[in-house]
């Protein structure tokens, strides 16, 4: 009897443990059967899944007898769900082929470099902000693009003006007037039109934003000698999109955004309009405001016409109404007339139109046409001075693509006309301008090996001031193995000079003498950087990535405002250099829902005139990100940051100290609808609290450099809709 129910009692221990299955998977691209490191496989209703390693493969493991349905995703690609009977039939590995997602896709299609391909095949190393992230960013700053930038290894925002917010991007540590700030791939934010343009940028209607560190004048002209970043707009399709966002501050800020988009059969369109508002606000109590009081209004609308399947072309209207006021926050609050009060106004109007044609000759070869016209007026306001002036600039651009099995060609032809027009001064002090460049490039991508790209570039202007620049460049990508990729590359680039740098909008233009083209060289760069990126799974469940690059760029030439007699200013060129050398790195590592983002900076800026070394200003030489995401798709989002800035040296020869900004983002969401709230400085971080921000009296204050925040700890929330 006793054998009888032990037999029994094994037999069914026996089909207990058979009853617990494993199913083993290898996860690939449909297209080139590439493994997709990273992606998972789940069992629906349960929380039982793996992610797949170098390989792409996963397993399963106590999968009970029955039907189970099991659902393999990867970001990009469509999801796909298998029902399996377990046990199987065979323990053999299956294979499954995840096809691309054509919509996600696009936002990895890099437009900054004119090529078509993906972000993991372009020589050139491009960094490009999409999809969720650009997302998470966007709940943030609502209202504008400086902490999505800001946020961003080697890129650093610097507030140029105490009270009005005003600010400038800099890239590995060099001068905002070194960055060249593109809309689609046409320069709209240039010169006069730069100020204040990072604060007018709304982000809902971006589909990404594309960086590109170092020289890349072979691409875009003249301007971009540190970089450049790309602002690309969302584009119809036939899903209807129309988004809605409204925001509100603790500091009183409101934004409201709306953004519809639609592909119909011959025709689509994009129309995107925001309201932003400013209420003075004085979070340290010394009498000026911190956040100005402003009113902007947005609007711009675009029309896409297809002709046929191999002609389209495209017209759309940028605008942008502004009315800024900072200072006193007496005066502005009507307590106090101007006579005894300091304040800063700043009165801006925008218009830019924007068109191009596109036409597939067939399948390898496309010819492009674009056009942009831009139109900028601004008048700046502070006790005792005026300065307004108007920009009117334009750009076009033919250009033919060619692509083949191995090598893709780009060639093209661009017209740059830009001036400015200051208003009410005499032609002898006025600062206007009136340049005309006529460009010539030609690029070549060539996919040498399996594992060799090679992208090589020259480009030929032709500047009615400054004569004739030959801007070569090249780029490699080297992919070592299926984890492990390097790039190399290095070019030239070169900045015709103009009075419209930070340096002057510091003081708002006042007693800046113009420039003489005819004892005025343009400044000229070279750079190079290398970096390398690895990507391996640990374990099942979690991937791990690293990125390091080091750059190093040289300015000849640097022009410098320096101070002269009677109170004016003037551009010079000492003898010498500025150069920047440094490291980025970039970890990511990722366990289930959550994903841990770290970002190190050095940037080693330096300037050498007359056979000296000094340290370049406001440049923190180390600086840190992380980041703490926990995400459940489409349900739940919980964001963690936290910024280190080290000692940078300012302007008066003083070192502001180091410090630290922490931030907490929270979002829900539903189908249609979210809610966010974000707690941004939480711990309150503001240089009025450990530094000052002027001297002399508060009627006619002197500014010191701003390297800090200070604003402090603001809270913002609101709902997004999705109709």
């Amino acid at each position: 009897m006793k054998k009888i129910i032990l037999s029994i009692l094994t037999t069914l221990l026996i089909t207990s443990v058979w009853a617990q299955n494993n199913l083993k998977a290898t996860i690939k691209d449909s297209e080139n059967n590439e493994p997709l490191v990273g992606a998972t496989a789940i069992i629906q209703g349960t929380t039982n899944g793996a992610t797949a390693d170098v390989n792409g493969q996963v397993e399963i493991k106590n999968i009970p007898n029955g039907r189970q349905i099991i659902e393999f995703r990867y970001t990009g690609y469509e999801p796909r769900i298998d029902t399996l009977l377990f046990p199987l039939e065979s323990i053999e590995p299956i294979e499954i082929l995840l096809i691309a997602n054509s919509e996600e896709m696009e936002e990895v299609i890099i437009t900054a470099t004119r090529s078509s391909r993906t972000i993991a095949d372009i020589p050139t190393r491009v960094e490009a902000i999409s999809g969720e992230e650009l997302t998470e960013k966007g709940n943030m700053k609502p209202g504008d693009i400086r902490m999505m930038l800001n946020e961003s290894t080697g890129i650093q925002t610097q507030q140029t003006s105490a009270t009005s917010y005003n600010s400038s991007i800099r890239i590995q540590g060099l001068d905002g007037k070194y960055t060249q700030i593109l809309r689609d791939g046409l320069p709209l934010y240039s010169g006069f039109s730069g100020g204040l343009g990072l604060l007018q940028i709304v982000p809902l209607d971006l589909r990404q934003v594309e960086v590109i560190k170092g020289a890349s004048s072979t691409l875009y002209g003249g301007g971009a000698i540190a970089g450049l970043v790309n602002l690309v707009s969302k584009t119809p399709s036939e899903n209807r999109e129309l988004n809605f966002m409204l925001n509100g501050t603790s500091a009183l800020g409101l934004d409201a955004s709306g953004f519809y988009s639609q592909k119909f059969k011959k025709v689509g369109t994009t129309i995107f309009a925001s309201y932003n508002h400013g209420t003075p606000y004085d979070p340290a109590n010394i009498g000026l405001t911190a956040i100005p009081k402003f009113d902007r209004y947005t609007l711009n609308p675009k029309l896409f016409v297809y002709l046929n399947e191999n002609t389209s072309f495209n017209i759309g209207l940028n605008t942008t109404f502004e009315k800024r006021i900072g200072g006193d926050l007496k005066y502005i609050e009507g307590k106090l007339n101007s006579s005894n009060s300091y304040f800063e106004e700043n009165n801006t109007i925008r218009f830019s139109t924007q068109s191009g044609i596109d036409h597939k000759i067939d399948n390898n070869r496309k010819l492009n046409f674009k056009n942009s016209i831009s139109y900028y007026d601004r008048k700046i306001k502070i006790p005792t001075y005026n300065f307004s002036g108007v920009q009117l600039s334009s750009f076009s651009e033919a250009s033919y693509n060619q692509r083949g099995t191995k090598a893709e060609w780009i060639a093209g032809l661009n017209l740059l006309t830009d001036q400015f027009k200051q208003n009410n001064v005499s032609p002898a002090q006025a600062v206007d301008y009136n340049y005309t460049t006529v460009g010539l490039f030609l690029q070549n991508t060539w996919s040498v090996t399996s594992k060799l790209t090679l992208e090589t570039g020259l480009r030929g202007d032709y500047q009615n001031k400054y004569g004739f620049f030959a801007l070569p460049r090249v780029s490699a990508l080297l992919k070592i193995n299926s984890k492990l990729t390097a790039r190399l590359g290095g070019g030239l680039g070169y900045k015709i000079p103009t009075v419209f740098t930070e340096d002057a909008e510091k003081i708002q233009f006042k007693n800046v003498l113009p420039i003489d083209p005819s004892v005025t060289n343009a400044e000229k760069s070279t750079g190079g950087n290398i970096d390398f990126n690895y990507k391996t799974a640990i374990y099942d469940q979690i991937t791990f990535s690293i990125n390091t690059l080091f750059f190093y760029t040289r300015i000849d030439n640097p022009l410098i405002l320096t101070p002269i007699a009677n109170g004016f200013y003037q551009y010079q060129q000492p003898k010498g250099l500025i150069d920047t050398r440094g490291i980025e790195t970039n970890i990511k590592l990722t366990y289930n829902d959550f994903k841990l983002f770290v970002g190190y900076t050095l940037a080693d800026v330096n300037q050498h005139y007359n056979g000296n070394k000094t340290t370049f200003p406001l440049v923190a030489r180390y600086r840190l990100n992380n980041v703490l995401l926990y995400e459940i798709e489409d349900k739940l989002k919980i964001g963690l940051e936290a910024y280190y800035f080290s000692e940078q040296k300012l302007n008066d020869g003083a070192t502001g100290k180091s410090y630290w900004i922490y931030g907490l983002m929270i979002e829900k969401l539903w189908e249609k609808f979210s809610l966010f709230i974000n707690f941004e400085n939480f711990t309150d971080t503001r240089q009025t609290r450990f530094d000052t921000i002027y001297t002399g009296s508060i009627t006619s204050p002197t500014f010191r450099d701003i390297y800090a925040p200070v604003d402090g700890f603001v809270v913002n929330g609101g709902i997004k809709i999705k109709l």
